[in-house]
């Protein structure tokens, strides 16, 4: 695995995520899957939702929410395995794509094919774009819809930086 390392760069990114991290007032989450006219494969109700996720679950899944950096046991660990959407089971990264990157979320290079959607968050959650034209790209997963995290650019790359909430792991088999 590349690991980035630690330049000024580096650091200004690692600060302006940080200041990602900030709790999120409910008007400044990112749209939510009921937020588009886009059907998905598989659709629940709150309810249903509510009934199989915990209540952070819930805030990041279906309301767009962000965790505490370094609260997932993912962020840093980096077993052989698959990632899978907490919502669906649907698999959407692999391990051999995760990029190390130490600033307390899970990053992968890219995800597995036809496993993602992307929108735009002009929700100005972060206090990015107050001029109303800065916006992140989101991405959800494919089959339910579930809020997953963002795409965003770490010393110069592109890299999913993921809510380690929004997923399931299973251990690759020897």
């Amino acid at each position: 695995m590349q690991t980035l390392s630690p330049t000024r760069r580096g650091f200004m990114a690692a600060t302006a995520l940080t200041a990602l991290t900030l709790p999120v007032t409910r008007a400044a989450r990112a749209d939510t899957p009921r937020d588009t006219p886009f059907r998905f494969e598989i659709e629940r109700t709150d309810a249903e939702w509510r009934g199989m996720l915990s209540p952070e679950e819930f805030e990041i899944l279906r309301e767009g929410g962000t965790e505490f950096p370094t609260t997932s046991p993912f962020w840093d660990d980096y077993t052989p395995g698959a990632f899978a959407c907490r919502g669906c089971d649907l698999p959407l990264y692999v391990s051999e794509h995760r990029a190390e990157i130490e600033m307390g979320f899970v990053f992968f290079k890219h995800s597995r094919p036809n496993a993602v959607l992307t929108g735009i968050d002009y929700s100005d959650a972060y206090g990015m774009g107050a001029d109303g034209v800065s916006a992140l790209t989101e991405v959800h997963c494919r089959r339910c819809g579930s809020h997953l995290g963002h795409i965003v650019v770490v010393e110069g790359a592109l890299v999913h930086c993921v809510n380690g909430t929004s997923l399931t792991f299973e251990t690759a088999r020897a």
